[in-house]
C-alpha cells in the first residue's frame, strides 16, 4: 500500500470521533484510491517500457531509413550515369545511321555530280574554241560573224552556268543531310526532295552492284507548292523508305533467282524490280508515298519494324534505328503519320502524312 495511504487509513482506525460504520466506508474508498494508484502506476511503468522501447525502434528505423536512402542516392546517380551513358551513346548510333545513310549516297552523289561536270568541261572547251574563232574573224574584220560567234558563247556559258548550279545543289544537299538538323521548319520544294533522293539512292546502290537494275516511276502533285518542314530530316526519312524499298526488291530478286536454280530452270526473268514515290495533297495534309514490288512482310513482322534496334537485315547491315527514327521525325517531329501496308510477296507501301 502507498504510504500516503496507510497513514490515512492509521488515522481513521485509530479515530474515536468517526463511527464504526462511517470507519468501514473511509476504509473502503481509501482502498479503492490505493489499488487505482497501484494499477496507474503500472500502466506509467508499462508506458515508459513502451516509450523507451518506441525509441530504441525508431532510432534503428531511422538508422535504416538513413541507409536506404543512400543506397537510393547511389542507385540515382549510377542511373543517371547510366542513363547519360545511354543519351550518349544513342546519339553516336543516331549520327552513325545518318553516316551510313550519306555512305550509301556517296556513290549516287558523285555519279550526280559526274554529269553537270561533263558538261560544263565541254562547253567550257568549245566556247574556248570558239574565242579563237571570233579572235580569227575580228582579224578579218567581220563583226556579223563576230557577233554570231558570241551569240554561241553566251549560250554555252547559260549552259554552263545552268549546270554548276545544278553540281551545287547536289553538293548542298549533300550537306544537309550530313548536318545536325537545326529542328527549324522551312518551306521546301517536297517533290524536288524526293526525287533528288530518289535518283541518289538508285545510283548510289547501282555503283555498288552493276547487276541491279530497277523500273523508277514518280507521280507528283505539282500543286503541292512550297511545304514547311524541316527539310533534312523529312529527306532522312525519304532516303530511308527508298533504300528500304531497293533492298526489299533485291532479296525478292535474289530469292526468285535462288528458287529458280533449285529448280534447274533460269532465273526468272519476268519479275521487274519497281519503286515508285508518289506525292499528293488530300484535304489539310500532304501525303509522300514510297511503294515497291519486293518481298513484303508477315504479319508479326510489320508489328516490331518502328522498335528501336528492330532490323531483319544480317548482321553488320543495318542498326535497326533507321525506321524508328523515321517515325520519331515524322510523328514527333512534324505532328504526322507514317503508316504501312504490306503483302508478304507482292510489296510493301509506306505513307508519310504530314500537316500542311
Amino acid at each position: 500500500m502507498n504510504g500516503n495511504h496507510k497513514i490515512i487509513l492509521d488515522y481513521i482506525l485509530a479515530s474515536e470521533h468517526i463511527s464504526e460504520e462511517e470507519k468501514t466506508d473511509l476504509i473502503k474508498v481509501v482502498n479503492a484510491a490505493d489499488k487505482a494508484l497501484v494499477v496507474s502506476e503500472f500502466k506509467l511503468e508499462r508506458t515508459e517500457k513502451v516509450k523507451r522501447t518506441t525509441a530504441i525502434l525508431l532510432e534503428e528505423t531511422i538508422e535504416e531509413l538513413e541507409l536506404k536512402r543512400k543506397d537510393i542516392q547511389e542507385s540515382h546517380e549510377a542511373l543517371s550515369k547510366t542513363l547519360e551513358d545511354l543519351k550518349a551513346t544513342q546519339s553516336q548510333l543516331i549520327q552513325s545511321e545518318k553516316m551510313a545513310s550519306l555512305g550509301e549516297l556517296t556513290a549516287g552523289i558523285a555519279h550526280e555530280i559526274q554529269n553537270p561536270l561533263n558538261f560544263v568541261n565541254n562547253f567550257s572547251e568549245v566556247s574556248n574554241e570558239l574565242i579563237d574563232e571570233m579572235n580569227i574573224e575580228i582579224e578579218k574584220g567581220d563583226m556579223d560573224e563576230v557577233k554570231f560567234i558570241a551569240k554561241d558563247i553566251k549560250q554555252n556559258l547559260d549552259k554552263i552556268n545552268h549546270h554548276g548550279k545544278r553540281a551545287d545543289a547536289i553538293v548542298k544537299g549533300m550537306l544537309q543531310h550530313s548536318r545536325t538538323s537545326t529542328g527549324i521548319k522551312e518551306p521546301t520544294e517536297i517533290n524536288k526532295l524526293a526525287d533528288e533522293y530518289l535518283r541518289l539512292a538508285y545510283h548510289g546502290l547501282r555503283a555498288k552492284d552493276k547487276s541491279f537494275n530497277a523500273i523508277l516511276e514518280t507521280d507528283f502533285d505539282e500543286n503541292l507548292g512550297l511545304v514547311n518542314v524541316i527539310p533534312q530530316d523529312l529527306g532522312r526519312v525519304i532516303l530511308n523508305l527508298i533504300t528500304n524499298a531497293f533492298y526489299a526488291m533485291n532479296e525478292q530478286k535474289t530469292a526468285g533467282v535462288h528458287a529458280e536454280r533449285s529448280r534447274g530452270a533460269k532465273a526468272n526473268k519476268e519479275y521487274a524490280p519497281t519503286v515508285s514515290v508518289i506525292t499528293k495533297k488530300e484535304g489539310d495534309t500532304i501525303q509522300i508515298i514510297v511503294k515497291d514490288n519486293g518481298n513484303g512482310m508477315p504479319k508479326e513482322i510489320v508489328q516490331k519494324i518502328f522498335q528501336p534496334f528492330f532490323t531483319t537485315k544480317p548482321t553488320g547491315e543495318g542498326t535497326g534505328l533507321g525506321l524508328s527514327m523515321s517515325y520519331d521525325i515524322v510523328t514527333k517531329g512534324h505532328g504526322g503519320e507514317l503508316k504501312v501496308k504490306t503483302k508478304e510477296g507482292e510489296g510493301t507501301t509506306f505513307t508519310i502524312i504530314i500537316p500542311k
